[in-house]
């Protein structure tokens, strides 16, 4: 297995061809496009369901959006420990979802969703079903791809959104190097797999690409890089010269600003973490640049990286 290359821990520390249509305000953020991104943030399965990090960081991201801008917050995966919901009615997304991300900051913005693997330990369907209950909850399908516009310019960009325990397997990741066991289906693997090199040729025109699962291709941390990851996702991001991979997975937050052209952004701050407040990361897309600053729940920026556009 490839081993990583150095990247940093900062302090604190989801089978359908669908494009789905992002509308995105005419330059509220000073013409740019922003959002926030948050993993593993999913309360618990007991009373009171949720996390002190978890209500903090919630707070934070609340006052993100307000100060720096919000467009949607991406949820990376790991949304309802330890076994994801029951079914759509499930009291879980109103206990560790709806009541805890209330503040006026987030008020109408939209959550764009994909499963972690804790989530697969339950009814990932259920998660995708309750889109039709919530405003703000958009999960449409186990993967899919958002079409983004920046604000005040021709710029484009594009959010591919994964399901990487479809791709790779699941994992309980309660011990130390655990990895993904290999895909339960593999046909149904396959066809993720063509369907994402068929976005990112479709992306060629645009001014950057994101794209986005809850395992992390590299990392530093307990979980250490996914080798499925390093095998069949890292060439593609490199050969069609990705902007930025996100994740979570690892409770924590990393940034390597750009290893092989890719710059890797691991977001897994929003619940657990050892002796640290929570956090998540913001990103700033402009015609020139992708700004991504990671916050820490209680408000401080802890780190700030600049990712340039792709070569067209």
């Amino acid at each position: 297995v490839a081993r990583p290359p150095p990247l940093p821990v900062l302090p604190m520390l989801a089978l359908l061809w669908l494009m789905v249509a992002l509308a995105t305000p005419g330059g509220g953020h000073g013409g740019a496009l922003t959002f926030l991104a948050l993993g593993d943030w999913g309360g618990l399965p007991d009373p009171p369901f949720v996390t002190p990090r978890q209500v903090a960081t919630a707070a934070a991201m609340g006052q993100a959006v307000t100060e720096l801008g919000g467009d949607f917050v991406l949820a990376l995966g790991d949304n309802f420990y330890y076994e994801g919901v029951r079914d759509e009615w499930d009291p879980r997304f109103q206990d560790t979802f709806e009541r805890v991300f209330v503040s006026p900051g987030l008020r109408g913005v939209p959550w764009y969703v994909m499963a972690g693997n804790h989530d697969h330990a339950g009814n990932v369907t259920a998660q995708l079903r309750y889109s039709h209950h919530s405003p703000r909850w958009h999960f449409p399908h186990p993967y899919y791809s958002l079409r983004l516009h920046i604000p005040g310019s021709n710029a484009s960009a594009r959010l591919l959104v994964l399901d990487t325990v479809l791709l790779c397997g699941h994992t309980d990741d309660f011990g130390l190097g655990d990895v993904p066991a290999g895909p339960r289906d593999a046909a149904a693997a396959g066809a993720h797999l063509a369907w994402l090199r068929a976005q990112l040729e479709a992306a060629a025109g645009d001014r950057f690409v994101l794209v986005a699962g809850h395992y992390p291709v590299w990392s530093v941390a307990k979980h250490g890089p996914t080798p499925c990851l390093v095998r069949l996702l890292r060439p593609l991001l490199r050969r069609h010269r990705v902007t930025a991979y996100l994740c979570g997975h690892d409770h924590n937050l990393q940034v390597s600003p750009g290893v092989g052209g890719v710059g890797y952004v691991l977001s897994g701050a929003g619940n657990f973490m050892e002796d640290s407040p929570g956090g998540f990361a913001h990103l700033r897309l402009e015609p020139g640049a992708v700004t991504v600053t990671f916050l820490e729940a209680t408000g401080r920026v802890l780190h700030r990286v600049t990712l340039p556009p792709r070569d067209l």
